[in-house]
């Protein structure tokens, strides 16, 4: 097993990597301090509940603990005020107290929800991530939780960070090729932002993450996890360097947000962004190398890198007008310097992100 600290002073928490781990689920909440008067309420969704929700129940169940399960629609669509409503009437009927906790299993949805339904539930109850999934390595680090509103991603949350996170690498087996590739989306992103070597170590390497690999694998979500831990040490609720996560993620959640969640997996459309982030860097001045060795590594990925030729300028940009990253009419953007460094860039002009975005949706090369 692996092992990780998130340094937050007393709300530090550890973050555990490997096989197994769910039989052990019960001794876990106990160290997290979960008392067995309490219960615990686990949040999962309708593809991962009949893979792994009747062994956490048993598992706590084991340890002698209370448990009531809520079951969500899987996908996007489930990020929503309805469905968390939903959640929290499970939790009232199910007699949670201030004692209680919410065990998230599942990918990115079901971490951001459960995780919302925890921080405002009784104004912030215990809660513990069990992500399934290869991107929730990176929604499952570091506290932010949400819910979606139609006009925008991830409008409705809250910093509220886990007691533990409890990453079982053999949850990942069940997943299809296109949520493994849109997983490693976020892993090699911790590389582009920080860490040269293990970005060129993803491209290298992409064969074995893509069949998942076990020491790979491991080392890959080790590092990744390792990375976004010490940026939230410096920077929790994102006043500073912590917005250097959000690599891609500004035209990224605009395609998701334009597209309908769901047409575009996660990973996906940040992919596309961290394709268009290279080549706003382009125009900026930076070498052009940086876009082409981003492609390499996403194509290696299997990743997009291209727009499709529907997506309109106008509403990619509208979109983007809703993002929490829009300030005072001024576009911020996560830009690379080189692979491994990136810089936070607060006036970035509309006109050369509808440049980026037209050449996202051309198959030949920028230059």
């Amino acid at each position: 097993m692996r092992s990780i600290t998130v340094e937050l002073g007393e709300r530090s928490y550890p973050i555990h990597i490997g096989s197994g781990l769910l039989q052990g689920i019960g001794e876990r909440c106990q160290e997290a301090g979960f008392p067995l008067r309490s219960p615990l309420l686990v949040v999962s969704d309708s593809e991962v509940a009949p893979h792994f929700l009747a062994t956490v129940e048993s598992s706590l169940q084991a340890q002698g603990y209370t448990v009531v399960s809520h079951i969500i629609p899987a996908g996007e669509a489930s990020k929503s005020l309805a469905v968390y409503e939903e959640v929290i009437t499970t939790a009232i009927q199910a007699g949670l107290d201030r004692s209680s906790a919410v065990l998230a299993l599942g990918g990115g949805v079901v971490g951001d929800l459960a995780g919302f339904v925890a921080a405002s539930y009784m104004r912030g109850i215990g809660f513990l991530q069990i992500p399934t999934t290869i991107l929730a390595h990176d929604s499952s680090v570091g506290g932010k939780v949400a819910v979606n509103h139609p006009l925008a991603k991830n409008m409705i949350g809250a910093f509220y960070q886990p007691s533990m996170v409890l990453y079982d690498l053999d949850t990942l087996r069940t997943l299809p090729p296109r949520q493994i590739s849109s997983g490693l989306a976020e892993v090699v992103k911790h590389g582009l932002i920080l860490d040269r070597d293990f970005a060129y170590w993803c491209r290298d390497h992409a064969a074995e993450l893509l069949e998942l690999n076990v020491e790979a694998l491991g080392y890959a979500l080790e590092r990744g996890c390792a990375i976004k831990a010490a940026v939230i040490g410096n920077d929790e609720r994102e006043h500073g360097q912590r917005a250097i996560l959000n690599l891609g993620h500004t035209i990224g959640h605009a395609i998701e947000a334009v597209g309908g969640y769901g047409v575009f997996l996660h990973g996906e459309a940040i992919a596309i962004g961290m394709a268009g982030s290279a080549l706003l860097a382009a125009k900026l001045g930076k070498d052009k190398s940086i876009y082409e060795d981003t492609v390499s590594m996403l194509s290696a990925l299997a990743l997009p890198v291209r727009l499709p030729a529907q997506y309109g300028e106008d509403e990619l940009m509208a979109a983007m007008m809703h993002d929490k990253k829009f300030k005072e009419g001024k576009m911020t953007f996560i830009v690379p310097d080189a692979i491994g460094s990136v810089s936070i860039v607060n006036d970035v002009q509309q006109s050369s992100v509808r440049e980026v975005i037209a050449q996202l949706k051309k198959e030949e090369s920028p230059w």
